[in-house]
């Protein structure tokens, strides 16, 4: 599956786990169908995904959870980044994000 999805009205691209990144920041959603619908299971960022997504700890986790593809979207400033994956975070609550006390 390729295309894109939208998220609060941000645009991401939809790729399968075995992509090869570029060396670009940006924030990322682990992701599978559900009813037709995509349900995310974790949303991170990273300055340089090419660094990050390929061994990432949680992808396994979100994998058993449901995840079958990896949204991405190229957001080059960390100020950007972090306000667009807080407000994700807020709005659909990935259960993988639930920080332990």
């Amino acid at each position: 599956m390729s295309g894109t999805a939208k998220w609060s009205g941000y645009d991401f691209t939809v790729y399968g786990p075995a992509t090869t990144w570029n060396a670009v920041g940006g924030v990322y959603i682990f992701a599978g169908l559900k009813d037709g619908d995509w349900q995310p299971f974790y949303i991170g960022q990273a300055i340089n995904l090419r660094d990050c997504l390929p061994s990432h700890e949680r992808w396994e986790q979100a994998r058993k959870l449901g995840a079958t593809h990896i949204h991405a979207m190229v957001v080059p400033l960390a100020v950007n980044r972090d306000t667009i994956e807080k407000g994700l975070i807020g709005a659909f609550q990935p259960p993988l994000n639930t920080r332990s006390k």
